[in-house]
């Protein structure tokens, strides 16, 4: 399965894709979307342009998009809304299933604890996928992205075997 995590950001949108085969974790290409300066519709769409442009290079099976958290500025808060907009809506146009993860989630799945670092965030990425060089912080928060939605898509098809194997334990105890 082949994921692409999304970091949301108006000025810079982060990217990473990873392969997943089985417990292997492997990075395959991660970046940052830059938007240009201008008017808020031309930086969206050139948003939307870079990151449709990473979905048909690399192809993914899956997406995951970052939640923004609400600061304290609003007009702040609904432009990174909007942009986060564009990073769901490009892996939706192109078909695929996008998880959404809180950041405290993401970091809780890569580094362990729910309130990391940004630096730990990147080394513990650089742990998941050894020998990745990471094209900046925004890049390493989305392949964290990708490495937590590829963990819990994993434990959700280990919980799904485990309940399909439990009931047909249970139906054949039953006919004993």
């Amino acid at each position: 399965m082949r994921v692409l995590g999304i970091d949301p950001g108006l000025r810079n949108m982060g990217w990473g894709v990873i392969d997943v085969a089985g417990a292997r974790l492997t990075h395959v290409a991660n970046g940052i979307c830059h938007s240009e300066t201008g008017d808020l519709a031309g930086r969206l769409l050139s948003l939307h342009a870079q990151l449709t442009a990473v979905l048909a290079r690399f192809a993914p099976d899956a997406a995951a998009v970052e939640h923004t958290f609400v600061n304290k500025d609003a007009v702040a808060t609904l432009k990174l809304g909007q942009a986060r907009g564009i990073a769901l809506l490009v892996p939706a146009q192109a078909g695929l299933t996008v998880g959404e993860y809180a950041p405290n989630a993401v970091k809780k799945t890569v580094v362990g604890v729910g309130h990391a670092a940004k630096v730990q965030v990147d080394h513990m990425v650089r742990l998941h996928l050894p020998g990745v060089v990471i094209a900046g912080p925004d890049a390493a928060d989305a392949l964290a992205v990708a490495i937590c939605h590829a963990h819990h898509v994993q434990s959700s098809g280990r919980l799904e075997a485990a309940v399909a194997r439990a009931a047909v334990s249970k139906v054949g105890g039953a006919r004993r």
